[in-house]
This record gives C-alpha cells, sequence and structure tokens, in this order.
C-alpha cells in the first residue's frame, strides 16, 4: 500500500473511529482506517448511548440492523447504604426531539460488526488490520503516515491530506503531537465485572442502580440480554488479583447473584478519570474520543463523547477535503466540542462524589425536587461552546429536532453534508447559495421557528443550529454565516 493517498487517515476502529469513517465516506471522501488489533475484541465494554448518538448512527444507516439488538434504558437510581432513594434519573420510553428514545443499552461487539458491515458499502472505505502506527510527520499540506503490519513486520508509508487519532485513552497520536491532559480532579480505580445470567433472575433490578457508600461504592447495569455488570470501587490497598479471586469475587456478588445462576464473562480493573486534552488539533492532525477526553462512566457519556466529536468534525473536514483547507473552520472543532464535553465531564464527577457520599444530589442544574420530596433529575443537553455563529444568538449551539417532510420522511437526509436554510418566508431561493426549505417542504416549519422565535435557522450538518435571525434581508444573513465555513 505504499504511496497511495488518502484524504483522511483514522488510527482506530472502535465505535468513535467507525462512526466517523462512515460519515466520511457517505460524503465521498477517501478514507482508510488503521486498527491495530486483528479482530473485533468481542466481550464488552461501553454499553450505553443516548438518542442523540441514535440519530447519527440514523444519519450513517445503521439504526435498522442495530435496533433489533437494542434494550431501552429505562434510567438509574442512586440509593444509599439504607436502600433509601438519593436522586432519581429516569429515561421515560418517550421519543424525543432527536427522533429516539433517551437511553440504550447495547453490546460494543454488536455495534462495531455493524459499522463495520457498512463501510463495505463504500469503494472510497479502506480498512487495514494489525497495523500499528509507530510514526508520523506533520506538513503544511498533508500528513505523512508510517505503519507496521504487526503480523508480517512489514513497512508502510503514505500520505493523507488529514490524519485524525480514534486511539484510545493511551493514544499513540496525543503524544506525537505533545498534547498534555488537564486533569479534572477525579481518580479512582473500579473493578468491572461483567456477567452472562445462566437464567432469568426477575430480582434483579431492570435499571441502573448506583449504590452510594463511603466503605464500597459499586454499579449494577442491566445490560443487553441476559447480560449484567457489576462495577465495584477499590480501595487503594487491594490487588486486582485478590480481589478478584472466586471466593473474594463471588462474596461480593452474593448480594444479588450466586455462581449457579451466572458466568463471569469479563472481569478487569479500570482507572476511572476525568481530563481533557489541553490541544485536540496540531496541524492536519486532529484528536477524537477517548484520545481528547476522559470521563468517568457514571453518566454512560465516555463512548457519546467520542461519537458527538465524530459528528462534529466530519462535516468540517469534508469542507475542507471538498473546497479547500480552511484554519479558522477547522479550529471550531475543539473551541465548540471542549465546553461542551467538559460539563458532562464535571456532571459525572458529581456524580462519582454522591457515589462516594462524599458529595449531594445537586449535580446539575437539571435537578428538581418532586412534590413528593423526591429529587429527579432531567438529562443535560448542553450547548456548543464558542465556535461558528454569533455568541450573543439565544439559539446558536443548540440541538435541531428531527422533523419529518411532506412525505413523512426524516428530514436529516437533506443536510448531512452542508448546512441548509429553514425559513417560514415566501422568497426567491434562486437568490441564495445555500439550499433552502419552507413550511411547504418541511409541514411543521412554522411551529419550529416559533419555538425558537425566529423566522429563519441555518442548520449544521450535526443537527446543531449555526445561526438564527428575524432579520428582513435573507440573503446578507445566509452570506453572512456562509462566509465563516467558506474559503
Amino acid at each position: 500500500m505504499n504511496n497511495l493517498d488518502f484524504d483522511i487517515v483514522i488510527v482506530g476502529l472502535g465505535p468513535t473511529g467507525g462512526t466517523l469513517a462512515n460519515l466520511l465516506a457517505m460524503n465521498n471522501v477517501s478514507v482508510l482506517i488503521l486498527e491495530k488489533e486483528g479482530n473485533i475484541y468481542n466481550l464488552p465494554r461501553a454499553v450505553h448511548f443516548d438518542d442523540e448518538i441514535m440519530r447519527v448512527f440514523q444519519t450513517i444507516g445503521i439504526t435498522k440492523s442495530l435496533s433489533k439488538k437494542l434494550i431501552i434504558n429505562k434510567g438509574t437510581k442512586f440509593i444509599d447504604d439504607n436502600g433509601e432513594l438519593l436522586l432519581d434519573w429516569p429515561r421515560p420510553k418517550k421519543i424525543t426531539e432527536n427522533g429516539w428514545y433517551p437511553s440504550y443499552r447495547f453490546h460494543q461487539p454488536d455495534l462495531e460488526r455493524s459499522l463495520r458491515h457498512n463501510l463495505k458499502k463504500y469503494k472510497n472505505a479502506t480498512i487495514v488490520q494489525n497495523a500499528e502506527v509507530y510514526k508520523t510527520i506533520n506538513k503544511k499540506d498533508y500528513v505523512e503516515v508510517n505503519y507496521k503490519n504487526t503480523k508480517t513486520n512489514k513497512i508502510h508509508s503514505l500520505k493523507s491530506k488529514y490524519l485524525i487519532g480514534c486511539d484510545g485513552a493511551n493514544s499513540f497520536l496525543r503524544n506525537e503531537i505533545n498534547s498534555e491532559m488537564e486533569h479534572l480532579g477525579f481518580e479512582q480505580r473500579w473493578a468491572v465485572i461483567d456477567v452472562i445470567l445462566k437464567r432469568k433472575k426477575m430480582s434483579l433490578p431492570d435499571r441502573t442502580i448506583q449504590y452510594c457508600s463511603q466503605s464500597r461504592p459499586a454499579t449494577y447495569c442491566r445490560n443487553v440480554g441476559r447480560r449484567r455488570r457489576w462495577e465495584i470501587a477499590l480501595k487503594d490497598d487491594e490487588r486486582a488479583d485478590t480481589f478478584f479471586e472466586e471466593k473474594t469475587l463471588w462474596k461480593f456478588l452474593s448480594r444479588w447473584i450466586v455462581p449457579d445462576e451466572a458466568k463471569v464473562e469479563r472481569k478487569t480493573i479500570y482507572t476511572f478519570q476525568s481530563a481533557i486534552a489541553k490541544q485536540w488539533r496540531k496541524g492536519r492532525i486532529f484528536l477524537v474520543g477517548d484520545a481528547a477526553h476522559l470521563t468517568p462512566p457514571f453518566m454512560g457519556q465516555g463512548m457519546c463523547a467520542g461519537i458527538r466529536d465524530a459528528s462534529n468534525l466530519a462535516w468540517k473536514i469534508t469542507m475542507c477535503c471538498n473546497k479547500g483547507h480552511n484554519d479558522k473552520l477547522l479550529d471550531t472543532y475543539q473551541s465548540e466540542r471542549s465546553s461542551n464535553v467538559r460539563d458532562y465531564i464535571k456532571t459525572a464527577m458529581k456524580m462519582g462524589e454522591l457515589l462516594n457520599s462524599i458529595g449531594g444530589s445537586d449535580v446539575s442544574d437539571t435537578v428538581f425536587i418532586q412534590p413528593d420530596g423526591s429529587i429527579k433529575m432531567n438529562t443535560i443537553k448542553p450547548k456548543l461552546g464558542k465556535g461558528l455563529g454569533i455568541s450573543k444568538d439565544p439559539n446558536r449551539g443548540k440541538i435541531f429536532p428531527s422533523l419529518k417532510n411532506e412525505f413523512g420522511k426524516d428530514i436529516d437526509f437533506l443536510y448531512s453534508s452542508e448546512p441548509i436554510l429553514i425559513t417560514n418566508r415566501k422568497i426567491d431561493k434562486n437568490n441564495f447559495d445555500i439550499k433552502i426549505f419552507d413550511n411547504i417542504d418541511i409541514p411543521k416549519v412554522e411551529t419550529i421557528l416559533k419555538k425558537f422565535k425566529s423566522d429563519a435557522l441555518i442548520i449544521r450538518p450535526d443537527r446543531f443550529i449555526f445561526a438564527s435571525t428575524n432579520e428582513k434581508d435573507l440573503v446578507n444573513f445566509s452570506e453572512s454565516c456562509l462566509s465563516q465555513i467558506n474559503n
């Protein structure tokens, strides 16, 4: 494969890399994905994603096959050592503005297979496994990527317009661009135990339970099929090999199950951390997902954050591949995403403090007290950070809801690569350099515009609002917005 050029090289084919590759390939960008493993890791890892992520999966076309392998998550309860409810985070079985249920449970190998299978339909997407990147050279107009086939030890070198690191928490590319991590204060070792029930056990909770305790905080997860997970905080002097001894492990699990009821599928130790890379981009090299940030898992937002990164970066880098390199546009990737992910991480940290019984239930500004005195939390939906658009625009950076067109089809397909303008005004569409849709094309436009108190909205391909206006001159409005993303 020497001397072959690609628009994009992605390092890492986990859920984030696979999603990014699909988003790029569907927009006719040539993509090479280098994956150091020879096969999909066939054991559980990530187990949750939300409606916003399902909408991204809908964009790339895998929801039909994937939906058969999901369960709807009912939410999370935080309880104390006495079994008293401290905080309830329900996820009602109700379709959200993103067009899907609020929360899903899944088995990561199922998702990875769906993503890889979908990539096969694109001739412009190439996957190379057993490929370990060992050197990169970041040039003004391209990146040189050097990798080794770990089975044959053969060395390969190629050039691409951009290089994207989806290579996880121990990112090689993060080290390549000398990006330090900003540590936000949470670091704790936890044992993670995945089991498969040998038969149905109706007494196990049907939702996530966070067992808050200073002595031994723990988490129980209801996963797909007969899979269940327990996460247990380890004490400073506890060794993994000792904790995972049969007797010790089953002594802990005996609160819920006994050995003849379940088979241990996986047991491992994680260090749950809160950290954000100080630099997500250097020249033509980018960091995405765990390479750029790490969060404690108490919100189930680790993988979700990576896929939000992918959705944000994909359309911007596609624009650069098709219309020419644009530094200002690419700089908005980190500025928009870093503050958004920081909000999720800080909330997860507060949940971790509650779980460790060193913090209260006021984990976010979406927590409220019910008439009966119980404390509930609504899901947070942080806006994008500073970037494209005007910061004083009240709608800029908000998610745009999923809508149907006149034929009952979701309109997301209308703007998967470039922004669109929607309006309730009668205008001459020929005067604009942007695709325009009105209440004839989209029956609910009038209602949506009233919700945002605007006559016109420009919507980005990642489903966020670029800008809103009530100005009369929509031509000037759209040209001003588009100047930010066009050379």
